[in-house]
C-alpha cells in the first residue's frame, strides 16, 4: 500500500512537492480561554507539539529543531508518535528526541501514541520528560495550581482510563488533558476537563485543496480532528503533527509547532 502510494502521488507529479511539503514546519498561535483558569495563569504559554515522528529523517529533524529553538513558552508538552514506524527499533527515536531536548526548555511533558512503545519510557525520563500514562501532575504559580494530566494511547492499544483521573480533577479545577487522540473527547468533557489537546489524525497530512482531509485514522469526528474546536464546557485543539507518518509526504496540510496561551474568561464563558 505504501509503494502504491508513493506510485500515484509520483506519476501525478506531486511526490517531489510532498515531500518539500514535510519541511515546511509552521508555528500557530492559538489563545485560549479559559473561565475557571487561576489568576496566576493568566498568559500561561504551552508548546505543543505532536506526531514528531522523530527518525524520519535528519533533514527534517534539523528543521524542526530550527522550529522550537527560541520559542518562549512556559511548558512544553508532547502529545505522542515519537516513531516514524509502529513497530521496529525505537532507539533513533530517542536518540533524535534527545537532540530536540535541549530546545524544549525546562518543563516537558508527554504522552505515548500509537507509534510508540512503552520501553521508550526509560529513556524518555532519563532526558527529563514527564511521561503521564494515565496520570495528573501539578503546575504551580504562587498560591495558584495548574492540573496537567495525560493518558494512554486510546487509538490502538486503548490503554487510557479517564476514570482514574476524575477524583484529581474534580469541578472547580482548572485541568488540561493531554491525549494522542481527541478521541475520548466526550468522556473528557465529561470528566470535567477544561482543555484538551492531542493529535494524531494529521489533519489528514494528504488533503484536497483547501486542507479538506481525504482520510484521518480517527474515530472522532472531522469537528475535532483539526486546529481548535469546543464540546459543551471544554475547549480543544488538535494538532495537524510535526511529521509525517506511513509516508514523508504532506499535501495542502503543513506541519505545526503549536503556541497555546491561556487566558482567564468570565464564568460561563469558555
Amino acid at each position: 500500500m505504501h509503494g502504491l502510494m508513493r506510485t500515484v502521488l509520483t506519476l501525478a507529479g506531486l511526490h517531489r512537492r510532498g515531500r518539500h511539503n514535510v519541511l515546511d514546519i509552521r508555528r500557530r498561535d492559538n489563545e485560549v480561554r479559559l473561565s475557571r483558569l487561576p489568576g496566576a495563569f493568566e498568559g500561561f504559554s504551552v508548546l505543543h507539539l505532536s506526531d514528531l515522528h522523530l527518525d524520519m529523517s535528519v533533514p527534517y529533524l534539523e528543521r524542526l529543531i530550527d522550529s522550537v529553538r527560541g520559542v518562549v513558552h512556559n511548558v512544553c508538552v508532547l502529545t505522542g508518535d515519537f516513531r516514524f514506524r509502529t513497530f521496529g527499533p525505537y532507539q533513533p527515536a530517542i536518540d533524535a528526541l534527545a537532540r530536540l531536548r535541549p530546545h524544549l526548555g525546562e518543563a516537558v511533558y508527554a504522552v505515548l501514541g500509537n507509534h510508540d512503545t512503552i520501553r521508550m519510557v526509560p529513556g524518555m525520563e532519563a532526558l527529563g520528560i514527564n511521561v503521564l500514562m494515565n496520570e495528573a501532575a501539578y503546575l504551580r504559580r504562587g498560591n495558584d495550581s495548574l492540573i496537567l494530566a495525560g493518558i494512554d494511547d486510546a487509538h490502538t492499544y486503548r490503554t487510557h482510563d479517564l476514570g482514574k483521573l476524575e477524583a484529581a480533577v474534580g469541578r472547580e479545577s482548572c485541568a488540561i488533558l493531554l491525549s494522542h487522540t481527541p478521541e475520548p473527547y466526550r468522556k473528557a468533557a465529561h470528566v470535567g476537563f477544561s482543555l484538551m489537546l492531542s493529535g494524531h489524525t494529521h489533519g489528514g497530512q494528504i488533503c484536497l485543496p483547501g486542507g479538506l482531509p481525504i482520510f484521518t485514522d480517527s474515530g472522532a469526528p472531522r469537528a475535532v480532528a483539526r486546529g481548535a474546536w469546543k464540546y459543551h464546557n471544554m475547549v480543544g485543539y488538535t494538532s495537524v503533527g510535526c511529521g509525517s507518518s506511513i509516508i514523508d509526504v504532506r499535501l495542502n496540510c503543513r506541519p505545526e509547532i503549536t503556541l497555546h496561551r491561556l487566558h482567564r474568561s468570565p464564568t460561563g464563558a469558555d
